[in-house]
């Protein structure tokens, strides 16, 4: 395992210094938050927290359950105390572009259910402005054709259907992903969001606006916890 790896595990490890007992958590998607999910399992089993998982994807509902995490899906499991998941970008706002897993929409319901949002990144996904990795939309499938020509429209990059059209990748919602290369010129992410939120098909958009309220930061030396002075953590 690489340094910046073993600061990836710390990092993950290190968010769920935010958890205490009886908390219901939502389970975030991606390679980063995964070492989050192993502590949480260890939580459980070794210091006998009483904890519940809301998983944000099929991935992480089976390593939720292969590691003996109790899971609720979200329609049972009301108000979230927290939720952990990771980012493909954030700014100094908090601000986050996310859906390099596929996951975004589960991801941002699960959000928006929780009383706060920590996220777990290493220091390459920090970024002055919003955008040079690609911005993710979920579409439907049967409306993918249109909505591609109407983010076309508004995206001054390429915009590309993940996996191609001959074998896209389909979300667990049996969603399509559009990748849109914005480049890194999103300065206004709400006014952004709610411009695709219109179009039509559109299921859901990877901007994380007003959401995240920590951010565990791995670099080469250390582990960092940035926290947003107006977020909900307490």
């Amino acid at each position: 395992m690489s340094n910046l790896e073993l600061l990836k595990e710390k990092a993950g490890i290190s968010a769920c210094s935010f958890i205490s007992d009886g908390m219901a958590l939502g389970l975030g998607t991606g390679s980063t938050v995964r070492y989050s999910i192993i502590e949480i399992a260890r939580l459980i089993k070794k210091e006998g927290l009483d904890l519940v998982g809301v998983p944000t994807s099929e991935d992480t509902r089976r390593l939720s359950e292969q590691l003996g995490i109790p899971i609720r899906g979200i329609n049972e499991s009301g108000k979230l105390d927290l939720t952990i998941d990771g980012a493909d970008e954030f700014d100094s706002n908090f601000d986050l572009i996310k859906g390099g897993g596929g996951a975004l929409t589960r991801e941002k319901i699960v959000a928006l259910q929780s009383n706060s949002m920590i996220v777990v990144a290493d220091e390459t996904k920090q970024v002055d402005i919003l955008g040079a990795y690609d911005l993710p939309v979920e579409v439907d499938s049967f409306l993918w054709e249109e909505s591609m020509d109407s983010l076309t429209s508004i995206c001054p990059g390429e915009v590309s259907i993940r996996g191609g059209s001959d074998n896209p990748f389909v979300t667990d919602n049996g969603g399509l992903i559009m990748d849109c290369s914005f480049g890194p010129s999103i300065t206004e992410p709400r006014s952004l969001e709610l411009e695709i939120q219109k179009i039509e098909g559109v299921v859901e958009v990877g901007l994380f606006v007003g959401i995240c309220d920590a951010v565990v930061v791995a670099s080469k030396d250390e582990v960092r916890t940035l926290v947003k002075r107006s977020g909900r953590l307490k």
